[in-house]
């Protein structure tokens, strides 16, 4: 399918409508302000001025208004895994990332998200586009109209799972793969009778390392499924999932935070020892450990800052 997009004015835009205001659809998606099908062209108009043309007309109908965006293609960057296919970016794809593994406070959060080739320049209005670049609180107001909009699945493994999990000898690498096939086979179970072109894992494990880890597993996910690095800049669908866990990942912060009574800190830097302390002298190990990733070195540092303090 083509996709065209041109960016118009205020003035042309009204103009835009005016012309197809005869072929209108109702499309009840985030950021449409108007949208109308003629016999082979989608015409998707958007809050920010964008208009989406989309089928076998599509060129013919953007240029009637101007110069065109082109098709829809990701930032080149340089990447490791997989040899892609071309213009994957334009797919319809499921893709899935996580976050929360480098962070001694918190959950680690899988989340899968399928974006449908005719849903890639919505999801990419809703912000997506720029993910990168995005903060927690730009996020925070984008993961809703995701949600609402996507088929998705997020899963949060909390601290006590993931650290007596992780005492039974289970690798961080070995925890992330089990999480990911589960999110995506849970997506796939919403899709019904739909497929996605392909499947876009966000590489932390070369696929050999990625299926040894889940071989238990009664059933893997292996059909049309791609491995790479930096995957959120290839398509939205794993840009979308990025956003959706790292909410996901937030939520339960401010959960524990309220429980810690102080505010969680990210990451694992000196910030964190000194949190971690203080929580460990006030409330002691158990407590703490009730709220990290307790085979992190963060957790010796606490101990070895709450005793200097005690002397």
């Amino acid at each position: 399918m083509s996709n065209n997009v041109i960016q118009v004015t205020h003035k042309e835009l009204q103009k835009v409508m005016g012309h197809y205001a005869a072929s209108k659809v109702t499309r009840n998606a985030p950021g449409v302000v108007f949208a109308a099908k003629l016999d082979d062209t989608a015409i998707t108009v958007y809050k920010s001025g964008k208009v989406l043309f989309q089928g076998a007309g599509a060129e013919r109908e953007a240029s009637r208004w101007g110069i065109t965006e082109g098709k829809l293609s990701p930032e080149k960057v340089k990447t490791k895994g997989d040899t892609l296919p071309d213009r994957l970016e334009e797919l319809s794809v499921l893709g899935s990332d996580e976050t929360g593994t480098g962070d001694f406070f918190g959950p680690v959060t899988v989340a899968a998200c399928f974006v449908r080739a005719d849903q890639v320049e919505l999801v990419q209005e809703l912000g997506v586009k720029d993910s990168k670049l995005l903060t927690d609180d730009l996020m925070r107001k984008i993961a809703p109209d995701l949600q609402a909009t996507l088929i998705y699945s997020v899963l949060t493994l909390k601290n006590d799972k993931y650290n007596e999990i992780q005492a039974r000898g289970w690798s961080q690498g070995k925890i992330k793969a089990l999480l990911h096939n589960q999110a995506l086979k849970h997506v796939l179970r919403k899709m019904d009778e739909e497929q996605p072109d392909y499947i876009l894992i966000d590489q932390f494990a070369e696929r050999g390392i990625y299926y040894n880890h889940i071989k238990a597993e009664k059933e893997i996910i292996r059909e049309n499924v791609l491995f790479s690095t930096k995957a959120e800049g290839l398509h939205a669908s794993v840009a979308a999932a990025s956003i959706i866990a790292r909410v996901a990942f937030l939520e339960e912060m401010d959960r524990m935070s309220k429980i810690a009574g102080i505010t969680l800190p990210k990451g694992a830097g000196a910030k964190v020892d000194e949190i971690a302390a203080r929580i460990l002298l006030k409330s002691g190990e158990e407590s703490l450990k009730s709220l990290t990733k307790w085979h992190f070195a963060n957790a010796g540092k606490a101990k070895k800052i709450a005793a200097s303090k005690r002397k």
